[in-house]
């Protein structure tokens, strides 16, 4: 079975092998640091390394197999005997292996050698705790890297899921944008075969844009309002005289960026549910920039269509809120209604 290490795992695994040696070196560089003697500083690494080594191997028992190959693979019986077999290795050496006669026999002071089995019971039952604690302490340690490396990949998931989103949303809107506009050159065929040719340039504009520069996360604002100003002249073609079309994208050459695509289907919305043929109609389109805040707002009068011809209708409101949730998250605002006066309104505050 070939093993996988990423570069996370090594970072994990490296940093503890760093801190053990920082440990296991400490008392070596406190000696040279007092005694300026390589000698010294070896001869207290030796002893430090002799006293802490069982520790460590005990840790790294633990770090490096008894964890990762038994823990969290399913085979948590294979950490629990593992060490269980450790403390019961140390008792034995510690006690029952214990020769209780020789050690009081190198204590030379009867009176002292009481205190010295003591010491050496409380000691060994020290050293049997701290086993316990290590493999705590290695446990503890690989339950926060894994914490963290779940929350890592979860982040990761959701972005990704977040791009694909936004792909299919701008996917689908494009095709619902081209439908529309090539209805309305449609319409001025039959009306002005002239206009219908300038439409048509201007619509080669529009695509040009929306094939080459949508592709990017963002765009340039003054790109973008150009865009709109397009859009908004050929949605005026199908209008009659009885319309009133007035649009002001005031941007004072701001050097923001914005996702592309974002307000047109409110604009079109405004056009298809505002615009009547036998009634006086208003469409009113005003977008502004106040330091890194942008505003856009749309007006209209209210003629929704009937239920014989809704289709598409709604779809460009919940995509266009739904690209702001995820571009925009807790960054803008947004009020919808119908006023007093029968006038269907949307507003956008967007945090830029």
């Amino acid at each position: 079975m070939k093993l996988k290490i990423n570069r996370q795992e090594i970072t994990f695994y490296g940093l503890q092998v760093a801190a053990w040696l920082v440990f296991l070196m400490v008392p070596a560089i406190s000696a040279f640091i007092t005694t300026h003697s390589w000698s010294s500083s070896l001869q207290a690494f030796n002893i430090n390394a002799r006293i802490h080594g069982i520790s460590a191997a005990i840790y790294f028992l633990n770090s490096f197999l008894l964890i990762p190959f038994g823990y969290y693979r399913n085979r948590r019986w294979l950490f629990w005997l593992g060490n269980a077999l450790i403390l019961a290795y140390q008792v034995f050496i510690f006690f029952f292996l214990f020769d209780q006669e020789t050690f009081l026999s190198r204590v030379p002071d009867a009176h002292y050698r009481q205190y010295a089995l003591s010491s050496y019971y409380a000691s060994s039952l020290v050293a049997v705790f701290m086993s316990a604690l290590l493999a705590g302490i290695a446990l503890l340690a690989h339950h926060v890297y894994r914490s963290q490396s779940i929350k890592r990949q979860l982040k990761e998931e959701q972005q990704k899921r977040t791009e694909a989103e936004l792909e299919w949303l701008k996917n689908q809107l494009n095709p619902h944008f081209l439908f529309n506009t090539l209805n309305n050159i449609s319409s001025l065929v039959q009306i002005d075969a002239d206009k219908a040719q300038d439409a048509i340039a201007q619509l080669s504009d529009l695509l040009r844009y929306a094939m080459y520069e949508t592709n990017k996360k963002t765009v340039p604002i003054s790109g973008e309002v150009e865009f709109m100003r397009n859009y908004i002249a050929l949605m005026k073609l199908r209008c009659s005289e009885k319309t009133v079309v007035n649009c002001q994208l005031s941007i004072a050459n701001s050097p923001l960026t914005i996702a592309p695509l974002l307000f047109i289907s409110l604009i079109e919305n405004a056009f298809k549910h505002g615009v009547s043929n036998n009634r006086d109609s208003m469409v009113r389109i005003n977008m502004d920039t106040d330091g890194r805040q942008l505003t856009f707002s749309c007006r209209n009068t209210n003629y929704p269509k009937d239920e014989q011809n809704r289709s598409g209708s709604g779809i460009g409101l919940e995509n266009t809120r739904r690209r702001l949730q995820l571009l925009y998250p807790n960054r803008y605002t947004w009020q919808q209604g119908i006023d007093d006066q029968n006038i269907y309104y949307v507003q956008i505050t967007i945090q830029l």
